[in-house]
């Protein structure tokens, strides 16, 4: 294994606010349900004393990218976001038009709140829809309706906002055939530069998992993902990851650095972090309860053992229709090429694979059998 060279890296900056209004019964998030008000003065102070504790390990890079998420962040006012963005400023350095995108849900937001935002600098919304379909919103625990949506992206563009994702679900209970592109069709309707179109899981420790609701075929939802993927490429959309869809140059900065396996400082409560040094890579957490982090962050770090870098790498890289390439997985892991030699000849094998100029990406056939490709990257499948 080569020396890392952090310097090439890009880096951005994840801040995790952690209060919802309600807990949505398919959340596997650290979200935890908002009593009383938000303690964004004593919570805003945690966060950079954090980012404190972060720059300690001696950070410098500039920040490509900041995504504030939840949680729901739209429960913070204007002036705490501004608190925290600039907070961030005053201890790095950020690129050229960064990019920084706060996640909003439409039943807690208004045009005063957007507007404050943009002007603490925020220039991405990312906004969950989940559906535009009063049912759905129900089954899914939803607090806002579809008018609230309407009402959101309007208040939206009134603050100045041009660039803004819409977080939508598929697959979801009670849905019959087009009921998936009835919703994508709405959502497109709005205007947005970039959607995240991806299908209902339930996740371990949810209330779906433990009280399963009815969900539609699996073969009805491949369905609905081919004519949806068709339905977004008519309308200008690119799709550049397996659930990731946008305009031309609208992509997310921020989850395109988490995919090529980037870097990126995690602070707030139950926040992760991944940073590259000379000696390897090392992987930050932190406490998951929010009263319990303001009081210490308790930042645990551990270094990633080599023998999980090919898996930690594969299980992000591809996600992408375009794939990497070798000087990607070097520059990233510090490993050759070579490395990777029993994982691609299988992968290849299965149809799962295409080569291309410099790397590989996943074929059509390998983005729908995402999971069992990723596996072929897994030490144990290796050594079978």
């Amino acid at each position: 294994m080569s020396a890392l060279d952090p310097a090439v890296i890009p880096l951005s900056l994840y801040v995790h606010l952690p209060w919802c209004v309600r807990k949505c019964p398919y959340c596997d998030f650290n979200s935890h349900e908002l009593a009383g008000a938000v303690p964004e003065d004593a919570y805003v102070a945690a966060l950079l004393r954090d980012l404190d504790a972060e720059l300690a390990l001696g950070e410098t890079r500039p920040l490509q990218t900041i995504f504030i998420g939840g949680g729901t962040p739209s429960l913070f006012s204007g002036a705490a976001i501004a608190r925290l963005l600039d907070g961030v400023r005053a201890r790095l350095p950020l690129a050229g038009e960064a990019e920084i995108t706060l996640e909003a849900n439409p039943g807690a937001v208004d045009e005063a709140h957007f507007a404050r935002y943009r002007e603490a600098g925020v220039n991405r919304l990312s906004i969950g829809v989940q559906s535009l379909r009063e049912a759905q919103l129900r089954a899914l625990g939803r607090i806002h309706t579809p008018g609230e949506v309407s009402r959101a992206v309007a208040a939206a563009r009134a603050a100045g906002f041009d660039n803004f994702n819409l977080d939508l679900m598929h697959g979801l209970p009670g849905d019959t055939a087009g009921d998936a592109l009835a919703d994508l069709r709405a959502a497109l309707a709005f205007g947005p530069t970039h959607l995240s179109w991806y299908q209902l899981t339930l996740e371990e420790g949810t209330a779906f998992a433990r009280r399963p609701p009815a969900l539609p075929d699996e073969d009805l939802t491949a369905v609905d993902v081919d004519a949806g993927i068709a339905v977004m490429a008519a309308a200008g959309f690119q799709r550049y990851e397996i659930s990731a869809f946008s305009q031309q140059g609208r992509a997310s900065r921020h989850n395109l650095n988490y995919w090529t396996f980037g870097d990126y400082l995690g602070i707030g409560a139950g926040a992760h972090g991944k940073l590259s040094r000379a000696s390897g890579l090392l992987r930050t957490s932190k406490r998951r309860h929010p009263q319990a982090y303001m009081k210490a962050p308790d930042d645990a770090r551990r270094a990633v053992p080599e023998a999980d870098l090919v898996t930690e790498f594969a299980i992000n890289a591809l996600r992408l229709v375009a794939g990497f390439s070798a000087e990607t997985f070097t520059q990233r892991t510090g490993l050759p090429w070579s490395t990777l030699a029993a994982a691609l000849e299988a992968g290849f094998a299965q149809g799962w694979l295409e080569a291309q100029p410099g790397g590989v990406r996943p074929s059509a056939q390998g983005l729908r059998f995402l999971n069992d490709l990723q596996l072929l990257f897994l030490p144990e499948a290796e050594a079978e």
